[in-house]
């Protein structure tokens, strides 16, 4: 189940719920590595990896939501077979929304599932910093956020190779302004940084709108990137969510 799209570090053929994982902005799928081991054993992890870093390092990044979409469908379908849920981190959690859509429109199986974590709601249409500003304002930007190593910032020749993809990927969102449409048949589960500015709760809970189903905020201790508190608070949110669904998807 690698593939280039795909990553899972302990696949589970008796799991009863996939999880597929989408990382944020300059992430990689390497964010959920220890994924497995944090989960029960019925809950099977699969991590999404983008174009442009680690070993598709040679891929260039997309910019743009449609097209990324439109190439991610064919490798996730194949996953279809089971009942599944999507977990989008940041950047993540509106690609995860897209293709959930794009899911919908082409009539495939919907997750059992949506869970959004440090993301604005698309409906307050905010606009996305760093990507249409020079590097010195990017730069700033990700050390605001945090989560990027400091080894980056301190060597050029990292900022050379990180800067452009992480500039693709906020233009992802940035530049995708969503339709109007019917909000998904699909329960979403919101998690929050307690102290996170650009995403907080306030800002995270308008994604009620992107469901007809049931939708639950959850708040958890960090800022953009949570606390190891509040990953662990998570997962065992996400797992208790997952494992409370009907064996048929329902």
């Amino acid at each position: 189940m690698s593939g280039r799209w795909l990553r899972t570090h302990a696949p589970r053929d008796d799991a009863s719920v996939r999880l597929l994982c989408f990382h944020y902005a300059g992430g990689n799928a390497a964010m959920f590595r220890q994924w497995h081991a944090l989960l029960p054993g019925d809950v099977e992890p699969v991590a999404v990896q983008l174009p442009g870093r680690d070993d598709r390092h040679a891929e260039p990044p997309y910019d743009e939501m449609g097209p990324l979409v439109a190439a991610l469908l064919p490798a996730v379908v194949p996953l279809l077979d089971r009942p599944y849920a999507c977990y989008g981190f940041s950047m993540g959690a509106r690609v995860a929304l897209e293709l959930v859509h794009a899911l919908r429109a082409r009539g495939f199986p919907l997750p059992v599932r949506l869970f959004v974590a440090s993301s604005a709601a698309p409906s307050l249409r905010l606009p996305v910093r760093g990507w249409s500003e020079p590097d010195e304002g990017l730069i700033a930007y990700l050390r605001e956020l945090g989560g990027t190593p400091t080894a980056v910032f301190d060597h050029p020749e990292l900022l050379e190779l990180f800067l452009p993809v992480v500039r693709a990927d906020l233009a992802v969102v940035g530049r995708h302004d969503p339709p109007s449409r019917a909000p998904l048949d699909v329960p979403i589960r919101a998690f929050a940084g307690a102290d996170d500015t650009g995403a907080s709760p306030e800002r995270m809970a308008p994604w009620r709108a992107e469901t007809s189903a049931a939708f639950d905020l959850t708040v958890v201790p960090g800022a953009h990137f949570f606390t190891d508190d509040g990953l662990r608070q998570v997962l065992r949110t996400a797992a208790e969510d997952l494992l409370a669904v009907d064996p048929s998807g329902q």
